[in-house]
């Protein structure tokens, strides 16, 4: 576990821009016209925290969000749903307000589904890009909400880069979960859909928390919780962002005071395997987050197995923050109120 303190907390980097939303009351007011909304459950696990040393832990379940599986289901639909009503202008219907759109994506998966989502309730198409690691149960669902489905390369970069050029060539919007320089507006509003989960989080917690565990790929999810809860708790929560050894794009990033490139392998955390940040997560979190970690694959695995023990199904993506925990995070006070994310369900095929 490589372990390192923000030495950036509260100043950031004040040269990227820009910073996360931290408000939540847009995306509530949208979200209320779909029926598909609703809070998921905050699931308290006396058990493991005892396991842990720790005082108490609470698990945000996202596996039911939406019908989709995972917060993502929170973004990029959320992205979308902006466009409708800006184009719609209080006026016709929502089915078809998109129909003249494409947007197309590069994923891993779960953001694929929200893009596939949010494009087929406004009437558009949705083209994502997966590369060849993305399992094929995820190809299949992707399909199954109308979305045309590419293949190319052996890593997500190798698929977003196939993206962003499909999306010159062909006139389509590019809906990214990430962010670069010039490119900002559309993953803004991504991040922006995840401070719902962030909004229900604070009203589920009976007590604020002292430590708060976000596993991260890019980034987006890590930032918007992130800022969220620096708006409602203040300084008092300890934020950990948690990656994978194969892929520690934030942490490097950090420590770097910019955004750098990393290498490594294809990690088992597949939805976390993103070598290099989001411009604008990067910038909250720099602000926002206390300390940095890194897990391994088999740390990952065996969250796995001891949440599939209790009856909670998940990947390693899923479990990821759970992960730094259970395999030992320095000076973790025995009355600690931890608060996790279980951000997705079990891979399906």
């Amino acid at each position: 576990m490589d372990f390192w303190t923000n030495a950036l907390r509260g100043r950031g980097i004040p040269s990227l821009a820009p910073m996360p939303a931290d408000d939540e009351a847009p995306v509530g007011e949208l979200l209320a016209l779909c029926p598909a909304h609703g809070a998921t459950p905050m699931l308290d696990l006396p058990d493991l925290a005892r396991d842990c040393g720790v005082g108490a832990l609470s698990l945000k379940d996202e596996r039911g969000r939406m019908g989709l599986g995972s917060f993502k289901a929170l973004g990029a639909a959320y992205a979308i749903a902006r466009e409708a009503a800006l184009a719609r202008g209080g006026d016709g219907d929502w089915a078809d307000v998109l129909s003249d759109r494409a947007f197309v994506t590069a994923s891993a998966g779960n953001h694929g589904l929200s893009v596939a989502a949010g494009a087929r309730l406004f009437g558009a198409r949705a083209i994502v890009y997966l590369s060849a690691s993305v399992p094929h149960g995820f190809e299949d669902r992707l399909r199954a909400k109308g979305a045309e489905v590419r293949r190319t390369g052996e890593t997500y970069e190798d698929s977003m880069a196939a993206a962003e050029r499909a999306a010159d060539a062909e006139g389509a919007t590019l809906l990214s979960d990430s962010s670069w320089p010039g490119y900002t507006e559309m993953p803004h509003a991504v991040m922006e859909g995840y401070l719902q989960m962030a909004a229900e989080m604070a009203a589920q917690m009976r007590q604020a928390p002292t430590h708060i565990l976000l596993q991260a790929g890019v980034g987006g999810m890590a930032a918007a919780v992130a800022a969220h809860a620096r708006k409602v708790w203040g300084d008092a929560p300890t934020i950990v962002v948690v990656e994978p050894q194969a892929a520690p794009a934030l942490i490097d990033s950090a420590r770097a005071g910019g955004i750098v490139t990393t290498e490594g392998p294809v990690s088992s955390m597949g939805r976390l395997d993103c070598k290099t940040p989001s411009m604008i997560a990067l910038a909250g979190l720099a602000r926002d987050a206390d300390t940095f970690v890194t897990i391994d694959e088999a740390d990952a695995a065996d969250a796995v197995r001891r949440l599939a023990r209790m009856g909670i199904g998940t990947t390693p993506s899923g479990a990821a923050g759970l992960a730094a925990l259970i395999h030992g995070l320095p000076d973790m006070p025995s009355d600690a109120r931890v608060l996790a994310i279980l951000s997705e369900g079990p891979e399906v095929g």
